[in-house]
């Protein structure tokens, strides 16, 4: 199979191209040198815009959490409230596709059909509990098109936080090695860690120094040991931190505090932490009325720090509903708004909660959130260190992220919304002051360049002989089209690209599913000396008997359960 993608404008960040006139040639689902012009499928995309498939960091498509949204709001999925802002609320079944509803939690097979609509060919679902993770499975498995992983959540688990408090950090990484190949994880998740288990006992932590009920450690303590593990296992991808505070005024020094923890951790100037959904961290004051952005003061700390990288978790004005393992936080939500609410505990591995919300433009909160999020991508100097997401759905549908695109490339955009923000908001914010506007070069940075290299992924986000043959084709004209005036058009453009390729196969055309095939899931294998899983197997086997509902031989995932994968083989320092 051979395929030739002519004419296009390439933005190819991770190839140091930017908007040259490049044919990309495909043969078997691989970029290859060159094709035989004469038998090749092409395309032409002459007076468009070509980019690497969408690469998204973060964003909660699979699981327990997920499902029990979908429960949560039926509203989200009743036909008859067909959702005018993303343009479908129920997708009728056609020869090709499946049929799905819902918009903010859209069914799986929905939920594939968008991404790959807009030009999106991986995405990372990035929080599953070990004991659920076989349901995140069978999730992912249904959703079709996208390449996929898991983040597996271990900032609350009691084995990890007893290896901790022993300071036994290579037993430790043993664990977490055995937990990652039996599940088939990806990486190592940490949510509001020792909050979420202080939440069991109705309370929570204050401070990276609080203990944990019963533990005796601190949310300082297990960021720093799981880095540890994360450095000795080796792993693709840092550790993706989701900070205590979530969600709170003041919790600025939170999320900086925690940046700060691993600094002496790094080495060769690479990034040992990832801080996720920012926004909901960079909030000053000291309650809701005096509510501000410290949104500078992150970008500052990113600014001089080469050892953290950063995701927006943008929100956008709209009806969604907020999922997160941070179960305090949700309750929290959940006391503000009067809102329907759903608590969740998984054993002795963590927790989390729902909450359904609408954002308004007219609340003053809710705005200051707003301009957070745009200001951290567009504070943070270098695009190689900030990713675009919303935290889908807790800032808002994916579905959205093309106009997210719009007010970053346009400060003209952003003021259309900004003058209907409330004057206090303007006033705590920064918005108003910014004038830079993102690049197409930027863009493709922040959505696929800079995400695959984040989470090394070395055959995604580029278009390099040898990578993965997932491209995007936006029906744009970087050469007569002025993002800053033209927003509007580059909204629609993004939000159903012109063509999609996945492997070498033209899959979707100007949105519309042209073809469906599974993707790919992938998995580490970190693998510890033999000698050192033998050393833990025989407490952890008690330990099964002790604290879980199922013993230890039905815990793990078998590869033949997934439908579609690709395990990652590592060489751990173990």
């Amino acid at each position: 199979m051979e395929l030739l993608v002519k004419n296009g404008f390439l933005y190819d960040p991770l190839s140091g191209i930017d908007g040259e006139r490049v044919d990309i040639c495909v043969r078997d689902g691989k970029v290859v040198e060159k094709v035989d012009g004469k038998k090749a499928e092409i395309i032409d995309a002459s007076n468009m815009i070509v980019m690497p498939g969408g690469v998204d960091i973060h964003s909660h498509i699979a699981g327990p959490k997920v499902n029990a949204g979908r429960l949560l709001c039926p509203e989200d999925h009743r036909t008859r409230d067909r959702c005018a802002r993303c343009f479908r609320n129920c997708e009728i079944k056609t020869p090709i596709t499946r049929s799905g509803t819902g918009c903010a939690i859209p069914s799986v097979f929905t939920t594939g059909h968008i991404y790959t609509g807009m030009g999106y060919t991986t995405v990372m679902e990035p929080a599953s509990p070990p004991l659920k993770t076989l349901h995140t499975h069978e999730e992912l498995n249904d959703i079709p098109l996208i390449d996929k992983a898991c983040f597996i959540l271990f900032g609350n688990n009691w084995l990890i936080m007893e290896y901790l408090k022993e300071g036994k950090i290579e037993e430790c990484a043993a664990y977490v090695d055995w937990v990652l190949r039996a599940i088939k994880g990806y990486a190592i998740k940490i949510v509001c860690p020792g909050g979420v288990e202080a939440w069991k006992w109705g309370g929570n932590v204050h401070s990276l120094e609080d203990k944990v009920p019963n533990f005796d450690v601190t949310p300082r303590e297990i960021v720093r040991g799981l880095c540890k593990v994360n450095q000795l296992l080796n792993l693709p991808h840092t550790i993706h931190v989701h900070a205590i505070g979530l969600g709170t005024p003041g919790n600025y020094r939170f999320l900086l505090e925690t940046m700060d923890s691993v600094r002496d951790l790094q080495k060769e100037d690479e990034p040992v932490i990832h801080m996720t959904h920012c926004q909901f961290n960079s909030y000053g004051g000291v309650d809701w009325r005096s509510l501000s952005s410290k949104a500078d003061e992150i970008a500052k700390y990113v600014n001089s720090h080469s050892h953290v990288t950063v995701d927006m978790g943008q929100v956008i004005f709209t009806q969604t509903t907020t999922m997160t393992g941070d179960g305090p936080f949700e309750y929290l939500l959940h006391q503000i708004t009067g809102n329907k609410w759903m608590n969740t505990d998984v054993e002795v591995e963590s927790g989390g909660g729902l909450v359904p919300i609408r954002y308004s433009k007219k609340n003053y909160v809710h705005a200051v959130m707003w301009t957070i999020g745009l200001e951290l991508a567009l504070l943070i100097e270098d695009p190689w260190r900030v990713f675009l997401t919303t935290d889908h759905p807790n800032g808002g549908p994916f579905i959205n992220y093309p106009k997210v695109i719009a007010w970053l490339m346009s400060k003209r955009a952003r003021e259309k919304v900004t003058r209907k923000l409330p004057r206090l908001a303007r006033a705590r914010s920064h918005i108003t002051g910014i004038d830079r506007e993102y690049t197409f070069y930027e863009i493709a940075t922040i959505t696929r360049a800079a995400t695959a290299k984040a989470l090394k992924l070395e055959s995604k986000g580029h278009l390099g002989v040898g990578a993965d043959a997932d491209i995007s084709v936006y029906d744009i004209n970087p050469k007569k089209t002025d993002p800053s005036v033209d927003y509007k058009k580059v909204r629609k453009a993004m939000f159903k690209a012109a063509y999609t390729i996945k492997g070498g196969e033209v899959v979707a055309e100007r949105g519309i599913i042209k073809k469906c095939k599974i993707g790919k899931t992938f998995w580490v294998q970190p693998k510890v000396s033999e000698d050192l899983t033998q050393s833990i197997m025989p407490e952890l086997t008690e330990k099964f008997k002790d604290y879980y509902t199922i013993n230890i031989g039905n815990y793990g995932v078998p590869e033949s359960y997934l439908v579609n994968h690709e395990p990652l083989k590592v060489k751990s320092k173990l």
